[in-house]
């Protein structure tokens, strides 16, 4: 009977094995070696072996692509490594200014070898990172707000293109992009058609709308694709080069881009205008190239601003433009009072995406470009995001169009409009204007901010409306019973509603002052005054001259900040958020700093650590993480299965730490 297990699980396995190797050269390498009807009749044995003896069962096996049971909610998963946004790049000039800032670095530390640049495609999809342990696919998350990201596994496992299993066993992460080829697009919006169904607006969307599908079935219905493009972790090998860690994962059975070329600056800023003009060949679609310097210990050296890695830089395509016709000109209110005039338009499609109103953006941009409602315009996507008016077709007046002027009263409220000086914009000044007020709930619930899923314009009309809340700080005293008296707010909706209210309080100290919303601070500005006066007291009672102090911080912005905290209004809100328990301080850092300026790299699995839980640990004491070892390395901290990583440590004479040694150094920093 033993016998006879064994047998069928190594048939199982064999089976197994084979699916994957012909899932790769199929689905990555586009060159099969078997017929289809051969793979079918694999793939059902499998299946019928596998539902006679599920002891046998395998969530990586190549019968899951199907899709599995519909999920409640997706799970929150924190990123072992932030993951950060490119700075663009419009023309050659930005791609030369991005050359000589990193020369520039280089040169200040005495660093005189060349960067290398390797130029690919930017593949306009969804970003993910997909992780794995000893070779099977584990975790696959969404970008979200960059540091914690939605698990969307199930759903990233019915892709063909996406590995259950690699060619060979190893701990390892990586980055790419989900996309849908534009075919596949078209031939699955044909089908909707017949069907009766909406259609997707352009293929990025249908695959991000795809992959955060809470039933993986529907994922697994939609002709998705995915390419990876960054190596973040391995245990299985070491690499000095990202065109290495590209050939290293499509080993692997990772599909990558073919369309890449290392090359100097010069030569890449060519390859962006020839694709520029050859992106419509291409079966998926792209909104730019990405340059990066090669050389990983250099990208090491370059490092990151607190947004972006100072390594690669995104080349945007020349925005596409469309004309049309101006039907109104409406005025929106933001959060700080800006009134911010909008074009309606005859809807158009730019770049597979239906535009109908696009910014003009304030009084005196109406009047240069001299728009009038009924005007025949040309507009764009400003960096492919944001619709914009570019001119007007004067030659196709008829005498019938109309001028607009700027009203004013506030829109919103009835109050009187102003002007600074010094300012294009005209603003509302009335505080408590409904509109601004809005704004502000909406600036504090977003990603950027407290990250609060659920709250998004239509509920905070609906909230307001009800007099559920005046301002964000009331979102933290709702009740159940309040939300689902509110239209399409069933109990299911409100628990969750009120979950992510409540996870929102272990937000970052800087993350809420950020969200405030203060006219001219980013999250930037936030983070240092933070780390500059450490809590809410000391930043309400900072002057002008106190928050001069802090680097980047000038006389606008510390008046901004001052006025702010010195408004009653702004107080009382405050004292709600102090009240329901949201931070006020930053977080305790450990008070010794004797890591300062010591350099670590971790590999392989810890038994007390995550390799986030490590690196927090490093960080507090004045460590810094890097990902790979070079000759400013200080330590290495080796787990289970470390990987060549700790070879290169013995031969460049490293130091290198088990898991106790580690716990040791930490034990000794807290008590010194």
């Amino acid at each position: 009977m033993d016998e006879e297990v064994d047998d069928l699980q190594e048939r199982i396995e064999e089976l197994r094995e084979k699916l994957h190797y012909h899932n790769r050269r199929y689905h990555v390498y586009d060159d099969p070696v078997i017929s289809d009807a051969e793979y079918d009749e694999m793939m059902q044995e499998l299946k019928e072996l596998e539902r006679r003896h599920p002891r046998f069962q395998d969530p990586n096996s190549p019968t899951r692509r199907v899709g599995g049971e519909p999920l409640d909610e997706f799970e929150k998963v924190e990123h072992s490594q932030r993951m950060l946004s490119l700075d663009n790049a419009f023309d050659d000039d930005d791609l030369y200014d991005f050359a000589d800032r990193i020369e520039r670095r280089l040169d200040s530390h005495k660093i005189k070898e060349e960067p290398d640049y390797v130029i690919e495609h930017k593949v306009d999809g969804l970003a993910v990172i997909l992780r794995y342990r000893d070779g099977r696919l584990e975790l696959a998350a969404t970008r979200g707000d960059g540091s914690v990201g939605e698990n969307v596994t199930a759903n990233i496992k019915t892709i063909p293109s996406v590995p259950l299993r690699l060619s060979r066993p190893a701990d390892i992460e990586i980055r790419g992009e989900v996309f849908m080829p534009e075919d596949e697009f078209e031939e699955m919006n044909r089908r909707r058609l017949e069907e009766d169904k909406n259609l997707f607006a352009n293929p990025r969307n249908a695959a991000a709308g795809s992959v955060r599908q809470l039933d993986p079935s529907i994922a697994a219905e939609r002709p998705l694709d995915f390419l990876a493009y960054s190596l973040l972790e391995t245990s299985a090998d070491n690499f000095d080069r990202h065109v290495k860690a590209m050939e290293f994962m499509k080993k692997l059975g990772f599909k990558t881009n073919q369309y890449w070329r290392k090359d100097s600056v010069e030569k890449a800023a060519v390859l962006c205008w020839e694709w520029t003009e050859k992106r419509n060949q291409l079966n998926y679609e792209i909104d730019g190239m990405v340059i990066k310097v090669d050389q990983l210990a250099l990208r090491e050296v370059l490092g990151s601003t607190s947004s972006s890695p100072r390594w690669a830089i995104a080349y945007k395509f020349p925005a596409q433009q469309k004309s049309t016709r101006v039907k109104d000109i409406v005025v929106s209110v933001g959060r700080t009072g800006a009134l911010t005039p909008n074009a309606i338009l005859e809807p158009v499609d730019i770049d597979g995406s239906t535009v109908s109103r696009a910014t003009l953006h304030n009084e005196d941009e109406i009047e240069r470009k001299d728009v009038r409602i009924g005007d025949r315009v040309i507009i764009q996507k400003a960096g492919d995001i944001i619709p914009e008016v570019v001119r007007v077709i004067k030659e196709e007046r008829n005498g019938g169009e109309a001028k607009f002027n700027m009203p004013e009263c506030c829109p919103s409220c009835g109050s009187e409009v102003s002007r600074d000086p010094d300012e294009a914009v005209l603003r509302c000044s009335n505080a408590a204007c409904p509109a601004q007020l809005r704004e502000s709930i909406l600036h504090f619930v977003s990603r950027e901010a407290m990250n609060i899923e659920g709250i998004g314009p239509s509920l905070v009309d609906r909230m307001m409306e009800a007099k559920l809340v005046e301002d964000y700080g009331d979102l933290y005293y709702l009740e159940k019973d309040e939300l689902i008296r509110l239209e399409r707010v069933a109990s299911k909706s409100a628990d969750n509603i009120l979950q992510a209210i409540k996870e929102s309080k272990n937000r970052e100290f800087d993350r809420l002052i950020y969200a405030l919303g203060i006219r001219h601070v980013g999250s930037r500005t936030a983070a240092l005054i933070c780390e500059h006066f450490n809590s809410l007291e000391r930043i309400k009672k900072a002057g002008v001259e106190d928050l001069k102090e802090i680097d980047e911080v000038g006389p606008v912005i510390a008046r901004s900040v001052a006025d702010f905290f010195e408004r009653e209004k702004n107080q009382e809100i405050l004292q709600k958020l102090k009240d329901a328990g949201l931070p006020t301080e930053m977080k305790e850092q450990s008070d010794s700093d004797n890591l300062e300026d010591l350099r670590f790299v971790l590999t392989g699995r810890l038994d007390d650590f995550t390799r986030q839980e490590a690196s927090e640990a490093i960080e507090q004491r004045g460590g810094r993480v890097t990902s790979s070892v070079s000759g400013r390395t200080d330590y290495l901290v080796a787990g289970e299965n470390p990987g060549s990583k700790l070879d290169e440590a013995r031969e460049r004479d490293v130091t290198v730490l088990n898991e106790d040694e580690f716990l040791n150094i930490l034990s000794e920093k807290e008590g010194d």
